[in-house]
């Protein structure tokens, strides 16, 4: 059995994106129904800023196509003002707002701090606090994270442990849920969100998720290196290489 790949990129309203996914003069307003003619999953990254209503969700649910899947990020009042403490108040925010999405739902990525080292109690008590029918995906930016003991807690839950590619960024290919939750920063070794990923490192990525896939997971890809429509094109060339 093989499980469904679904590629995208975190986020979709950039001006520097003209030409190269929209024509010139595309209304901002327009740019997420052109977006949805071409893929099949966004990674909305806006809500890390400020969380929306869920009249907003229930909006997206009407405006995205059938089949179409809509990853979101947790919002840094969580992550990284509160760091995972007392979350009770967020995952019911984060609940409400995730009904109203529906079947366009796919996985709440939950990105900590990159100064937020491990603490087994305080993640094992937020994943807790979560209602179970929310897909959930956590981004460990410290290295003391990446440990079996923190790897098993996830797996327990049922959250994948995000698969990150980026400058300065840990690469650790652990898959701990039904799902594969995999982001893109760019190749750049200097900038995060920098650089195009070269044909070679895409068929690499691409062998990755074969294998992920032969193994029964569904994986969400999103590339994050917007500039210059390097996303866009990037996802475009790895859809081709998995024939997706």
């Amino acid at each position: 059995m093989t499980g469904p790949i679904h590629i995208g990129t975190s986020g979709w309203s950039y001006d520097h994106w003209e030409n190269v996914l929209y024509p010139a003069g595309l209304p901002a307003a327009k740019r997420l129904g052109w977006y949805t003619g071409t893929f099949d999953t966004v990674e909305l990254n806006a809500s890390f800023y400020r969380w929306p209503r869920p009249a907003v969700f229930a909006g997206w649910r009407r405006r995205l196509p059938p089949g179409f899947l809509m990853s979101v990020k947790a919002p840094r009042g969580l992550t990284h003002a509160r760091k995972l403490y007392a979350p009770e108040v967020w995952a019911e925010r984060i609940g409400a707002g995730w009904h109203e999405l529906g079947d366009r739902r796919a996985v709440l990525l939950v990105q900590l701090a990159p100064g937020q080292e491990r603490d087994d109690a305080r993640l094992d008590y937020f994943l807790a606090s979560l209602q179970p029918w929310i897909r959930v995906a956590v981004e460990f930016r410290h290295p003391s994270w990446h440990v079996d003991e923190v790897f098993a807690m996830l797996e327990r839950h049922g959250a994948a442990f995000c698969v990150m590619s980026g400058a300065g960024l840990p690469c650790v290919l652990r898959a701990t849920a039904p799902f594969v939750y995999l982001r893109l920063h760019g190749p750049d070794h200097e900038h995060l969100y920098g650089g195009s990923y070269s044909d070679a490192d895409l068929r690499w990525w691409a062998e990755r998720i074969r294998e992920w896939r032969a193994d029964g997971r569904e994986v969400f890809v999103y590339f994050n290196n917007d500039g210059g429509g390097n996303a866009v094109r990037n996802a475009w060339t790895l859809r081709r290489e998995l024939g997706v």
